[in-house]
């Protein structure tokens, strides 16, 4: 099978002038690198195919693919994930991972989270500043969390996003609007573990493959999975693969969303418990990393076994799958 992979490479923005947090989403060369290997490994012809002007230009001059491997992540706007799948549906290419609706709803954390609320499923309560004006009417108890509603890898969370009081929230929520220029997410600080959940499958197919607890060490930004504390994992962070009955519950609520909200093939959610040990959702990334030994849902699939080749390989086998007539959606 002839396969595209389609991504944003780091090192093109960083010479671009891009700075370090502005490419924190974007692969690495060795991801690519990677996910070629193991494509060829399957048994594929893999042409890389870039981003979305990359892929604009390809689909210009004729060229076409059985499947795409998407994994770009674009650059600006709400939609800036979707832009790439969207244009591979006009041209009726398939391609791995969620669709345009998935990724646009699941990249803005206020309107995914409004979904998994009517959907029954437990998710702290919140509430989106657009403006400073919105502040006053935040009514919500402290302590709170505050962090962009549309960035991933972190971006935007450090050791103020657990907020005390309303001056602090005040002083938060304007750095944060005014440094990533976007709505902030204000909900309810949850005291509990926290876990997050590898997925493969789509719909009745996706199961959850572990969970892994996420464990701050002591040199660690306190409070909060932050920008910094993810960026440096391997002396920050603990990720400890978790199976007792607390973890079980983390997946259960894991999958429901991750069917809920329709999303496909692999990714990871975001699990925290509340006070009284309930699983609460928190976001969903249904275009998660796939560094070897850097993305949480790769550290999943090796510490249950998997291994990268393998969770590849269940990628691509879930895509074909709903190709073939397996899944709700194409």
């Amino acid at each position: 099978m002839k396969i595209g992979m389609t991504y944003d490479l780091k090192d093109d923005y960083l010479k671009a002038g891009f700075g370090a947090e502005e490419t924190a989403e974007f692969d690495k060369s060795e991801t690519i690198d990677s996910i070629e290997e193991c494509l060829h490994g399957l048994g594929h012809d893999v042409e890389r195919i870039g981003n979305v002007k990359a892929l604009v230009a390809k689909l210009h001059d004729g060229k076409r693919w059985d499947l795409v491997f998407n994994i770009a992540e674009g650059l600006r706007g709400f939609g800036r994930e979707a832009q790439v799948p969207a244009i591979l549906d006009a041209f009726d290419i398939p391609y791995t991972f969620s669709d345009p609706l998935v990724l646009t709803l699941t990249l803005h954390k206020g309107m995914a989270k409004h979904v998994v609320r009517d959907l029954g499923i437990p998710t702290p309560d919140f509430v989106v500043v657009e403006a400073a004006s919105d502040l006053p009417a935040v009514s919500l108890p402290y302590p709170l969390f505050a962090k962009p509603v549309a960035e991933g890898t972190s971006k935007g969370i450090d050791g103020t996003s657990r907020i005390e009081d309303a001056a602090s929230l005040g002083n938060v929520c304007r750095r944060l609007m005014a440094e990533y220029d976007q709505p902030v997410l204000v909900e309810t600080y949850l005291p509990g573990r926290e876990f997050t959940v590898g997925i493969v499958g789509t719909g009745r197919a996706a199961r959850a493959i572990g969970a892994v607890e996420i464990l701050l060490r002591g040199d660690a930004e306190p409070g909060a999975y932050s920008y910094v504390n993810k960026e440096n994992y391997k002396k920050l962070v603990e990720y400890r693969l978790a199976e007792d009955e607390a973890a079980t519950r983390a997946s259960e609520t894991a999958l429901a969303v991750w069917r809920g909200l329709g999303c496909r093939d692999a990714g990871r959610v975001d699990i925290r418990l509340d006070a009284g040990g309930v699983p609460n959702f928190i976001e969903v990334n249904p275009l998660a990393g796939l560094h070897p030994e850097n993305s949480d849902i790769c550290i999943i699939a090796n510490q249950v076994g998997m291994g990268y080749r393998n969770l590849i390989a269940e990628i691509v086998g879930s895509a074909l799958h709903r190709l073939n007539g397996g899944g709700r959606v194409r």
